[in-house]
Order: structure tokens, then sequence, then C-alpha cells
């Protein structure tokens, strides 16, 4: 069933997701998280399509059994800054979905480029009962609902560089670094260890060769893996990204060619007062 959630449902939830971190990193005690080199990283940076496309796949076929993209519909894959999909492409791949509809015979119908991605569990309490108690997360929100701890004054350089990968350093993080519990510490039933969140109640979902990529000269690794779809999972969470850096570039060379105009007619007022 496609979810219809208001603008302020999605502020909710990114907050909601923002305070329900674990403890550790409530307490400004994470583990020490390896950033990473985002083509979208900087005041001109953009998306990279073929990696948002590559993350899209693995976040197809890795991740959507288990977490859902409410506020992205199929139709944005084709939209500029994103995948950039054929709209054929587009429908054919909304067409393997069916979403509920009360004027359709049956009660169901194909889904169609307009529609949202689907839930993959009917309600909370099925997702509930098929991951241990815990509910998986909607990941359409969850770069930035999520970033990574840094100590100071390294964070202070965030403001002159523009840093705002902080979701997707924290997503590269928590897929790649699953492990061993250290010795002596017993997990809970159903739960797992994770170098950099800690106890986690998701399994490791990515592993070498689990997925395909089209094409020659790409890894198939979990390294890989992570990087791409956090790079998707940073445009679901910002899609328009791109063209709002392309704007504040044009906004601000506005604002020097308007301050030099504002001083030469200045200079010319008051050219002869004494």
């Amino acid at each position: 069933m496609i979810k219809k959630k208001s603008l302020l449902g999605a502020l909710v939830l990114a907050a909601t997701m923002a305070f329900s971190a674990n403890p550790a990193q409530a307490a400004g005690e994470t583990a020490h998280a390896y950033q990473q080199s985002w083509t979208f990283s900087g005041v001109f940076g953009t998306y990279d399509r073929n990696q948002l496309r590559r993350g899209f796949q693995v976040f197809k076929e890795a991740c959507s059994s288990c977490h859902g993209l409410d506020f992205i519909a199929f139709r944005n894959l084709s939209e500029p800054g994103g995948p950039q999909y054929s709209e054929e492409a587009v429908r054919a791949l909304a067409a393997e979905f069916t979403v509920e509809d009360i004027e359709a015979e049956g009660g169901e119908r194909p889904a169609i480029p307009a529609d949202r991605w689907p839930d993959p569990f009917e309600n909370d309490q099925i997702a509930r009962d098929a991951n241990s108690g815990a509910l998986p997360p909607d990941l359409s929100l969850m770069a930035k609902a999520r970033t990574i701890h840094q100590e100071f004054p390294w964070w202070v350089f965030n403001y002159f560089t523009a840093y705002q990968e902080g979701g997707a350093d924290y997503i590269y993080n928590l897929l790649t670094r699953y492990a061993e519990p250290p010795e002596g510490e017993e997990l809970q039933p159903g739960m797992y260890y994770n170098e950099f969140y800690g106890p986690i109640v998701m399994p490791n979902p990515l592993s070498d060769g689990l997925i395909s990529y089209e094409g020659e000269g790409t890894p198939e690794t979990v390294e890989q893996y992570a990087l791409d779809v956090a790079a998707f999972l940073q445009w679901t969470a910002d899609p328009h990204m791109v063209s709002r850096k392309q704007m504040g570039f044009r906004v601000m060379i506005f604002l020097v060619l308007l301050a030099g105009m504002m001083y030469l007619v200045k200079r010319k007022i008051w050219a002869n007062a004494h």
C-alpha cells in the first residue's frame, strides 16, 4: 500500500530518526568514522549518474526487502540530477509492482510512474514480526537524519568546506564495518555486531559478489556497494542539491556584480562632493 505523507510528516520522521540514534552516538562516543571522497562534496560537487544507478540497483536487490522509500516516486528516477532512467525504463520498473487502488478491479493495479515506491510490508506490526521486533526505518531521508561525529576543532572546518556528506559517510561506515564482537561481549539473540554502530538488529546485507553490475571495471565488493548505495540515499534525501548549488553560485556572482555597480555609482555621485 502506498503511504501518503505530508511535508510535515517527512520532517517529523527525519527528526525522529535523528534523535533515535544509538546511545553511544547520542553521547558522542561513536567509533571513528572514515570519511570518503564523494563526487557531490564541496560547493561545485554533483551526483554521478552512473553511481546513482548502481546505488539504486544495490537498494533494489539488497535493501528493498526490508526498507522502503516513502518519499520517492518512480518518476523521480527519471528526473534531471538523479539516476535519469528513461521514461520507458521507469514505466517498466513501476509495472513490476502492484499498488492498492479502491477504484481498480480487485482493489489493485500495476503501479505507474506517478506512484511512490511501495513499502515491503503491509503494516508496521508485520515488519516488526519479520525483523525480531525491530521496525526497519524508511530510507528516503536517512542521509539527512544521520551524520557522523566529529571532534572539535575538526567540525569547524565544515563551515569552509561546505561539508554536508555526513549522512553518506554514516551509511558507508555502517555497511562496511560488520565484524565479530569483541572478546567477552555477548550479544542478545537476533543481534549482530558492528564496529561503527555497536550491537544492531540488522544483519549484514552485503557481501562480495552479491550484486552483478552491468559492464566491466566496477568492483563488485562490499566497499563499492556501500559507496554506491550511500550516494543513492544521499540523492533520495537531497534530490535538488545540484540545482541548489548552481543557483547559489549564480546568486553569489550577481551579488558581486551588484556590489561593484553600487560602488561605481557611489563614486560617480560623490565625485565632486567636498
